[in-house]
């Protein structure tokens, strides 16, 4: 890198980072990092190579051969060992510095690395192959390349590589030497002759036990053979005797199906006499059945009736009840039916006197203005609608025939004459007992605008008024 530009550099998947120079003591691998000005960044590839070769070595018998082999290696993907293979990849043979900053480093274009890893290969499998027989490299194929793998590895782990393959082809002649031609021909004429005398040998074993089966087969027809005329005459002699043992059960057997035949006869004769005295035992026990039968019936049939009669009554006692009870039901219905509207009829009229009575308030409200204040218009409503003649006729009609309730208040002192302000004052203390008396013996409430009466329940207290008992009864 030159120049005051910074870089950030990502390797490819196959690929690592080797950055070098200020603030980095030997040599920083990554796959990706920020390149400053002053320092180098170069690309090692660590995909595996392949390398090709076809040594010629020597056995321990002085035996010269060609041994083409491929191997097939790369860096570890270590830390340590991608730093040797950087450090390889980044020389030249000759010392001089790499000039390519930037590109991807390839052991395939380093010719020098090839070089290298050509010569251990070589080297080792030489080492391996002078201190082994021919036969020994034979036989033990898998033991000499297990050999030669480890030899060059550990030759290669100084420079961060590694075999990830190693294939040994087939052994060859190096050029004017025809060992291996002449131990394949030896081989091929070997196992032509031993398969020529594996030929005759088959052949003459065929023979001979064709004979020998030939003869058995002889003694073997003649041996079955007086086998059968004695086995003949043996089964003749004892079909004989079956022949009379057959004769003789025969006999026997059919005495003992007559005597079955008779025997069975007479049981059968046994059977149907009891079979006919069970049959009359049957007729007369169905005859008493029978009667006893018509008597039950008649019984059942008188059971019924009168279940009949009972069910037709509780039927109809039923019916009566569900009618009555259906009129009971309507009956009520209708009943709630109309003190619903009564009441909704009650409601409808007392919120229109409500509304009257707030009109008429608002319209007292409006005099009692006029007239100085409260005081003034109750005064004047009392005397426009007569309301003390009114309550004396109220009150006389109460008492007709009663005892009646009296309440007496003491309004004042017979002093209090002198008094200018004591004609206005009994009046207002007049006033509280009066529509008190009013409410307890009409139920008629004064207008809440002109007083409240007491509810009991703890709104306003009630007035302590005197009470006298009239006949001794209190009120």
């Amino acid at each position: 890198m030159t120049g005051g530009v910074v870089w950030y550099n990502i390797a490819e998947p196959n690929e690592y980072l080797v950055i070098t120079g200020a603030r980095i003591e030997d040599v920083r691998i990554a796959k990706k990092a920020l390149i400053k000005p002053w320092q180098k960044c170069s690309r090692i590839s660590i995909s595996p190579f392949d390398f090709s070769l076809n040594l010629q070595a020597m056995t321990i018998e002085k035996l010269s051969f060609a041994l083409p082999a491929v191997f097939t290696i790369g860096p570890d993907n270590d830390l340590e060992a991608l730093k040797k293979y950087a450090l390889l990849l980044s020389g030249n043979p000759d010392g001089t510095r790499n000039t390519r900053s930037g590109k991807t480093l390839m052991p395939t274009t380093r010719n020098h690395v090839q070089d290298i890893v050509k010569g251990i290969i070589e080297g080792e499998t030489r080492v391996i192959v002078s201190g082994m027989t021919m036969e020994e490299i034979f036989k033990e194929r898998q033991i000499f390349k297990q050999k030669v793998i480890d030899n060059v590895q550990n030759e290669l782990n100084q420079f961060g590589l590694r075999i990830y393959n190693a294939n040994v082809k087939e052994l060859q002649d190096t050029p004017g030497s025809e060992y291996f031609a002449f131990l394949s021909r030896k081989a091929h004429e070997g196992a032509s002759n031993q398969a020529r005398i594996d030929v005759a040998e088959a052949r003459s074993r065929g023979e001979i036990g064709e004979a020998e089966k030939r003869g058995k087969a002889k003694q073997e027809i003649s041996k079955i053979e007086a086998d059968t005329s004695v086995l003949e005459t043996k089964r003749k002699s004892e079909k004989a005797a079956a022949d009379a043992e057959l004769t003789n059960r025969q006999t026997e057997l059919n005495m003992h199906i007559q005597m079955a035949q008779i025997k069975a006869k007479r049981r059968a004769e046994a059977t149907d006499a009891e079979l006919q005295k069970d049959v009359e035992s049957k007729k007369a026990q169905t005859e008493l059945e029978r009667l006893r039968a018509t008597d039950v019936t008649r019984s059942k049939i008188a059971t019924e009736i009168a279940q009949q009669k009972a069910d037709a009554g509780y039927y109809t006692e039923t019916k009566g009840a569900d009618a009555y009870q259906y009129t009971q039901k309507q009956e009520a219905e209708a009943m709630y039916l109309r003190q619903v509207k009564e009441a909704d009829a009650a409601f409808y009229a007392k919120q229109k006197e409500a509304e009257g009575i707030s009109a008429v308030a608002e319209a007292y409200r409006g005099m009692a203005d006029v007239m100085g204040g409260p005081q003034g218009l109750l005064q004047y409503l009392m005397l426009q609608t007569n309301t003390y003649e009114k309550l004396a006729l109220a009150n006389g009609k109460a008492i007709n025939g009663l005892q009646p309730k009296i309440t007496v208040w003491n309004t004042g002192a017979a002093g209090d004459a002198a008094d200018s302000s004591a004609p206005i004052r009994n009046l207002f203390q007049s006033l509280p007992p009066l529509l008190s008396t009013i409410n307890e013996q009409t139920g008629i409430k004064p207008p809440s605008w002109l007083a409240s009466m007491p509810d009991g329940k703890g709104g306003e207290k009630p007035m302590k008024v005197k009470e006298t008992n009239v006949n001794g009864t209190h009120g």
